[in-house]
């Protein structure tokens, strides 16, 4: 059996000390995380992350940095995850689009609110990490990137 990691991205988006998270059905469990999504057939991962925010949230995305590169195994499922986390920031809000299926709403949530949550709470170990490493300053170019 090939191994068959999944490429995904995520997006750290801090505005007045409160970060955008969505809060999503997954595996049963309503839980929260950064806006995120698989990486599509034939899409960079740049305009991946941009597409993520904007179904999750409804709001406009510009990634300016990258914070981090992320691996997590997922042992219930056996599979793997590949995270290319951004940061930026957001505009042009439209309020009547709908959010993706799954995504029960998106709210900026201060980190005190976030790191009083349960763990259990999280998507997955990558939420608490990504904003871990965004408040330590983790900032990496966007041409890190390199796709033909």
């Amino acid at each position: 059996m090939t191994w068959k990691p999944h490429l995904t991205v995520a997006a750290v988006i801090e505005r007045d000390g409160k970060f955008l998270m969505v809060e999503e059905q997954a595996d049963g469990n309503t839980v929260y995380n950064q806006p995120a999504g698989h990486v599509e057939n034939n899409e960079t991962i740049y305009d991946a992350v941009i597409r993520e925010v904007n179904e999750e949230t409804a709001w406009d995305f510009v990634p300016e940095y990258i914070v981090g590169l992320y691996k997590w195994r997922k042992a219930d499922i056996d599979r793997t995850f590949v995270r290319i986390c951004f940061a930026g920031a957001v505009s042009n809000h439209q309020l009547s689009q709908q959010l993706d299926e799954g995504i029960l709403s998106a709210n900026w949530i201060s980190q005190t609110e976030l790191m009083a949550m349960d763990n259990k709470k999280m998507r997955s170990p990558m939420v608490r990490q990504c904003i871990d490493d965004f408040n330590q300053g983790k900032h990496f170019p966007l041409d890190l990137i390199t796709e033909w």
